[in-house]
């Protein structure tokens, strides 16, 4: 059988065991198969990855590999801008939306809270993930590495950690979000634009104490849930600042 010599990049490194990461490793691959298929059986979902370079020149996803190629695969460049050399690497997308599959739904809630536009039902199933990250140029965040090697999803990324703290930094670094952060205008719970409203406009649909105690409201546009600065607005202003705080995105280091 044929064979080719992998080398992958910093953060793709987490896709590896422990003997492939950092090193160049050889590996049989399918006669004349496409260079996609070759990573991915590797363990790297093509989502994640921005640039492809063979025997010294980029290719696309599409490249069939050859006996003896040298590959490298690289993850997105935080420092440098590839567009012009890349044929991987996908157009980006502004704004950038989500959509996150039902086992992180507190990401969800968060990445709702901080103001983007993020779809999420906890009863979503893989071809539905799939197909709307594709039909509506939403990013898919997930787990499951097998969804983001589905081949009609172009934009993916797969969560790391397993703490949804730790994930929304994680996020917000990773597409380097933290100046698009616009806390609190998006309904958590529906994912609906809010704005602010007259407090004699909603009276009938607060608690009695609540109009005594507050003027300020805010009200969904799609669910029509009223918020106010109560206890719970504390609690997400810490999270915000919190998620602020760590506004440090990660370098690509092109040695390790």
């Amino acid at each position: 059988m044929p064979h080719a010599f992998f080398r992958f990049y910093s953060s793709l490194n987490d896709f590896l065991p422990p003997h492939r990461r950092q090193v160049e490793f050889e590996r049989y691959i399918k006669d004349r198969g496409s260079i996609k298929d070759a990573i991915e059986a590797v363990g790297v979902p093509h989502p994640e990855i921005n640039l492809i370079i063979v025997n010294g020149e980029s290719v696309s996803f599409g490249y069939l590999v050859q006996e003896g190629d040298r590959i490298s695969v690289y993850p997105q460049f935080t420092t440098l801008d590839i567009t012009p050399v890349s044929q991987v690497q996908p157009p980006t997308l502004s704004p950038m939306r989500f959509v996150v599959d039902v086992h992180l739904g507190k990401l969800a809630t968060y990445l709702r809270l901080l103001g983007f536009d993020t779809l999420y039902r906890n009863d979503y199933n893989d071809d539905e993930l799939a197909q709307t990250s594709s039909q509506e140029q939403r990013i898919l965040l997930t787990q499951d590495r097998g969804l983001l090697k589905r081949s009609i999803v172009t934009y993916g990324y797969a969560v790391r950690s397993h703490n949804p703290e730790e994930q929304i930094v994680e996020v917000l670094a990773r597409f380097r979000l933290y100046p698009a952060i616009a806390p609190l205008h998006r309904c958590p719970r529906c994912n609906g634009e809010v704005i602010w409203v007259d407090k004699a406009d909603i009276q009938h649909q607060i608690p009695y104490y609540t109009h005594l105690y507050y003027d300020d409201f805010t009200q969904c546009q799609n669910c029509d849930q009223v918020y106010w600065r109560g206890a719970h607005y504390e609690r997400i202003q810490s999270l915000i600042d919190e998620v602020k705080g760590q506004a440090m995105a990660p370098v690509v280091d092109l040695v390790d």
